[in-house]
């Protein structure tokens, strides 16, 4: 089979596609109109779902704390490097620059943005379609041999087989146009098209009309991954609008909407442009360009440029529009996936999931590509669920056991290891495949995460530790519309609040997420929170780092026997390693109560720094109050007995932290033996009264807020402890 069609009833042609995209684009107006207000507002970071905006800054190699740590940061536009931050040159890199240039801080971007660009336009070309119903089009290569455009451009084999593409349609750098090379389209090898995604592929022949190599031209390697952009990200497009030479929007164009098949972006695109790509700043595909949204009068018909009605024997060029749309990659290649094909039409579509990309012409070595996934699928997962796959930056290992690892990039993935590809592909030849076991660098994955630290320790020097004014605002805020006239009902309003704001939900990382800011005292230290003893946050910072390395290096050893192990066997193993290896935290409400599951794992609000000897010696045990006389280990720690621990030092602030827990997740721990029972609820509520909240905690609740969403009642408000009925919360 050469050739196949999924058939639906809408018609195909561009003033059909341009009406439903202004329907779209009209039914989606509140939505709209929130997310500006939120832009507006707030930034680009809290416009879209956390889930999306999480994986985003994971692809850019940063996380949430270090993107809370620059935006809260003051601007020093004069700074070192181009940055708005105070940061010496050896601090900022490009995952900084990024970020900055993502959220606005900083429009700088390194030259070879410009240079990537340059190549990634080789692989666009004009398509040209002659005979009856002829124009022009954009189109873009997108394996060695098939090219992608508009099914609206290319609506049929027939039409196609009376087409060519031609690239390097474009003015030189003095100026003159360049010679095109033009290739003709071959349908008879392979021809695809989806009328409801607007989009055709088809096949382009190998040589030139004067005899040039298609593969010369490269192609542009497609990812169904999840985080190549957000909703008020800034994209560009390049294109031949209204067939003219090649031009590209660079940077103009801002993302408005995010629907399930289509993005929305107001840009500077002219009509003619269908079939165009549409880039993020690391020059990934995000979209096929496929529609303008015109404006219409009352009667919903369309207007021209000089606000009369426009009609098709006008041109398009005269069509006012007010927002353009795309086709999003990923659901294109769900859809190109579910195609049944054989033969050599098969070989060929698998060639854009499957072709790896060769070195960039740059310095230094570029890693082999994984082919691309779609979004929500699990790359690499076999029939029966074994295997591993990537989402949202960490490696998910099924055996059919799932253990979650935060490792951020590389990754392992189904027998090969897999790095962040070039968009720009400029030869066909296939990287080799690599073996997993052994070759994921674990020592690059903490060296990541340790700079990423050490960057926001260096911004948090320059932070106002605590800003009462604006926390007492925000605070007020936070609990307007909550009654305190009955303990049970107040329970329940603070559990429901504390669960709708608790977004993002940040995974477990404490040199990440708890050292650099969170946990900080005043005096910029770290101090345990059951011994008291000061630390530095870098020499925590930098423990940790020597710990995830380890654990990485480990874990590449237990891969190599998972085939022979059972999940049991495997668990076990897992939780040797964690517990050999030990970071320099404590979950005051112990993670073996709840399975060391997300989002309890990683909740900031009861996670503190603490030596590793201290965290030892609590193990597990539940909180409880001796009476001095009894005999008990001691430690610097504090004392502990069969019944329970306690600590030397932070009782109120262990205490708060553990009742914040029961009002979170309520019903979740405390019915097992050894777990907490409700008998203990007396001890923390006295180790509340003795201990008032200090600055330290008002501290970090306000620093939990920017980077989760949440607060803790029994800071901002101690007096609701005696009033709220925590009878619901065991199970």
């Amino acid at each position: 089979m050469t050739t196949a069609e999924i058939v639906s009833a809408t018609e195909t042609d561009y003033l059909s596609q341009m009406a439903m995209a202004a329907e779209r684009y009209a039914n989606r107006t509140a939505q709209r109109e929130k997310n500006r207000a939120v832009l507006r507002t707030r930034g680009v970071l809290y416009a879209d779902e956390p889930e999306r905006v999480e994986k985003r800054l994971a692809r850019l190699g940063v996380d949430w704390s270090l993107a809370m740590a620059i935006e809260k940061t003051p601007s020093e536009p004069m700074a070192t490097a181009g940055s708005t931050l105070p940061l010496p040159p050896e601090s900022f890199g490009s995952n900084v620059l990024g970020l900055e240039r993502l959220i606005g801080r900083n429009n700088l971007t390194p030259v070879a943005f410009l240079e990537e660009g340059s190549l990634v336009a080789r692989s666009v070309g004009r398509v040209t379609i002659s005979g009856p119903g002829g124009g022009h089009g954009t189109g873009f290569m997108i394996s060695p041999s098939l090219l992608l455009t508009n099914n609206h451009v290319l609506r049929s084999k027939e039409e196609a087989g009376r087409s060519v593409v031609a690239f390097g349609l474009q003015a030189g750098i003095d100026g003159r146009p360049l010679v095109p090379a033009v290739f003709q389209l071959e349908p008879q090898r392979f021809f695809v098209t989806h009328r409801d995604l607007d989009f055709s592929v088809v096949a382009v022949a190998e040589r030139g009309a004067q005899g040039e190599a298609l593969s010369s031209f490269g192609w542009l390697a497609l990812s169904g991954a999840q985080g190549k952009v957000i909703l008020g990200e800034l994209v560009n497009i390049i294109q031949h609008p209204r067939g003219e030479p090649k031009q590209v929007a660079l940077r103009e164009n801002q993302i408005v909407d995010v629907l399930d098949q289509f993005l929305q972006y107001e840009s500077d695109t002219e009509l003619g442009s269908s079939g165009s790509a549409v880039f993020n700043d690391q020059w990934e595909v995000v979209a096929l360009h496929h529609s303008a949204v015109p404006k219409t009068d009352a009667d919903g018909r369309p207007l021209s440029i000089d606000g009369t009605v426009w009609t098709p024997e006008m041109g398009e060029h005269r069509l006012a529009w007010k927002a353009n749309e795309g086709v999003r990659i990923s659901r294109m290649l769900q859809a190109l996936h579910e195609v049944t094909l054989t033969g050599t039409a098969a070989r060929l579509r698998d060639e854009v999931f499957t072709a790896r990309a060769a070195p960039l012409p740059v310095e230094g070595p570029t890693p082999p590509a994984p082919a691309p996934s779609l979004d929500g699928a699990a790359d690499g997962a076999g029939p029966d669920g074994s295997g591993a796959y990537v989402t949202g930056g960490t490696v998910q290992l099924s055996v059919p056991l799932r253990i979650t690892v935060g490792v951020d990039t590389p990754v392992f993935r189904a027998g090969t290891v897999t790095a962040p590809q070039p968009a720009y592909t400029p030869a066909p030849t296939p990287a080799p495949m690599l073996p997993a076991v052994g070759r994921v660098d674990g020592s690059a994955a903490a060296a990541r995460d340790l700079d990423a630290a050490l960057v926001s320790l260096r911004l948090a020097e320059v932070r106002p530790y605590y800003d009462r004014a604006a926390d007492l605002a925000a605070r007020d805020a936070y609990y307007a519309g909550i009654s305190t006239g009955d303990g049970k009902e107040l329970r329940r309003a603070l559990t429901a609040l504390l669960e709708e704001t608790h977004s993002p939900r940040p995974k477990y990382k404490p040199m990440l997420l708890v050292y650099p800011w969170v946990d900080l005292h005043k005096d910029g230290k770290l101090r345990s929170i059951y011994s008291g003893k000061p630390f530095s946050a870098e020499e925590f910072i930098r423990a940790d780092a020597a710990v995830e390395e380890a654990r990485l290096a480990r874990m590449q050893e237990l891969l190599l026997h998972e085939s022979t192990m059972g999940p049991a066997e495997f668990e076990a193993e897992f939780d040797a390693l964690e517990a050999s290896m030990s970071f320099n935290c404590e979950h005051v409400v112990p993670q073996s109560w709840f399975a060391k599951q997300e989002p309890m794992r990683g909740d900031l609000h009861h996670l503190f720094a603490c030596e590793v000897g201290c965290n030892s010696f609590r193990g597990n045990f539940p909180y409880f109050d001796f009476p001095g006389f009894e005999e008990v280990v001691r430690d610097d720690c504090g004392m502990r007995e069969d019944v329970g621990f306690e600590p030397e030092e932070g009782k109120g602030t262990v205490a708060r932290a553990t009742l914040y827990f029961l009002l979170r997740y309520p019903g979740l721990v405390g019915d097992a033996p050894g777990e907490f029972p409700k008998n203990r609820l007396p001890d923390l509520l006295t180790w509340h009264d003795n201990e008032p909240v200090s600055e330290y905690e008002q501290h970090r609740n306000a620093a939990i807020a920017e980077m989760q969403g949440n607060r803790n009642p029994l800071i901002d408000h101690p007096e609701w402890a005696r009033t709220i009925d925590f009878s619901g919360v065991w199970p």
